[in-house]
């Protein structure tokens, strides 16, 4: 089974760490490193948006090399790296765009997505613009959407990367929670609003969990690596709303992909 090569290439890392101490190299560190790799998928989440640093050449999608996928294939050295994430991806960008790099030979891939399909940037735009009464109001028609929709559509993407990519580990991530409540935060939503927004994050989670499980891959949530980072904690690892640069805002910066993003998939992987 394929899984076996991923165990080999987990078992490699120790191996090349006692082999420094040794003043040597085994074979079947170089080995393992050569064969295994890893594809990065989804949105913006996972392409790192609000991290800056972007790579030129990826144009819209703007990815990052301060990204959690980045920073963890230059900490684990894959012998292949594939990072297909982009901003604005919904389920079926990533089905139609994304999956050419998997095949039978990969064995790890990492995702996020689901917010863009519910309309979450909507959302925000919705609650920081207009009133409560209608930032609650677009708020439960997000949550309906990911009761009734949202699980065939991502059922969609994760039947096709099972298919493209038989054998890999699958991660899939969750999003934060945006806001501390009764945090540093005096002016701009409401704490109800706040809590809503939490609120359908959270739903949101539970319900990419679900799908996720029920295909046999990993969720991982990184809630609470965020606990204590939230927009209004006084130390962020999100962006509030920026007019000057709004693609970034409600993103992770980078200490959020750093701090937030990569121990979590790390410990998933």
């Amino acid at each position: 089974m394929k899984l076996s090569r991923f165990a080999a290439f987990t078992a490699s890392l120790a191996l090349a760490a006692s082999a420094a101490l040794l003043g040597s190299a085994p074979a079947q560190a170089a080995d393992s490193a050569a064969v295994f790799g890893y594809v990065a998928l989804g949105d913006s989440y996972s392409s790192g948006v609000g991290a800056g640093s972007y790579d030129s050449a990826s144009g819209n999608c703007k990815r990052s090399t301060k990204a959690y996928p980045v920073l963890w294939k230059n900490a684990h050295s894959p012998g292949s790296f594939a990072f297909t994430a982009c901003s604005g991806a919904r389920t079926g960008d990533v089905t139609a765009g994304q999956l050419g790099p998997l095949n039978a030979d990969t064995d790890l891939v990492s995702i996020t997505i689901g917010g863009n399909d519910a309309g979450f940037s909507d959302v925000m735009t919705t609650c920081v613009l207009q009133s409560e009464s209608t930032c609650l109001s677009r708020i439960a028609q997000a949550k309906a959407y990911v009761d009734t929709t949202l699980p065939g559509k991502l059922d969609a993407v994760y039947d096709a990367i099972r298919a493209k990519a038989p054998n890999a580990r699958v991660v899939v991530l969750g999003y934060p929670r945006f806001y501390k409540l009764n945090g540093t935060c005096t002016t701009g939503l409401s704490e109800t609003e706040r809590a809503a927004i939490n609120g359908a994050s959270d739903h949101l989670n539970a319900a990419t969990d679900k799908r996720a499980r029920d295909h046999g891959f990993a969720f991982a949530s990184v809630a609470g690596a965020f606990t204590g980072h939230e927009i209004c904690s006084g130390s962020a690892w999100l962006h509030s709303v920026n007019w000057l640069n709004i693609g970034e805002s409600y993103h992770p910066t980078a200490p959020g992909q750093s701090g937030g993003y990569l121990p979590v998939f790390s410990s998933a992987a």
